[in-house]
């Protein structure tokens, strides 16, 4: 599986195996994936957010599936697992952000009963 990991065309850009295994190896970070004759389709990934005040919450990072393989629940699917994993690991709340223009995504959240939060303004400090 690993080398298929490193080979999976579903994310951004080409996997980093130091990258892979830092985040597969902390423990507040989940990663799961779907797979079609030993080919990663899908995944989904996640990080734990800890705050003194709070019980741990669960930040959906990416969700995404090969076009050839979309719209047949896998998203779904990857999502709910998701969603288990990290409740049973004991994150109360679980969010994520998408663009408004992304609609199948919103579709998608919406179908798995997320509330939608209109309002919010997104600031980064990232790369442009």
């Amino acid at each position: 599986m690993h080398t298929s990991i490193l080979n999976a065309t579903v994310f951004d850009n080409p996997v980093d195996s130091t990258q892979l295994q830092r985040f597969t190896s902390d423990s507040g970070h989940a990663l799961i994936f779907a797979t079609a004759a030993d080919h990663v389709i899908g995944f989904a990934s996640g990080t734990v957010l800890l705050h003194p005040d709070k019980q741990p919450a669960f930040l959906i990072n990416e969700v995404d599936v090969d076009p050839t393989f979309q719209r047949q629940g896998i998203a779904t699917r990857l999502c709910e697992e998701l969603i288990a994993h990290v409740r049973a690991k004991g994150c109360v709340g679980i969010w994520l952000a998408t663009e408004v223009d992304n609609v199948p995504a919103r579709a998608l959240y919406r179908k798995l009963a997320a509330n939608e939060t209109e309002a919010v303004v997104v600031y980064d400090w990232g790369e442009s």
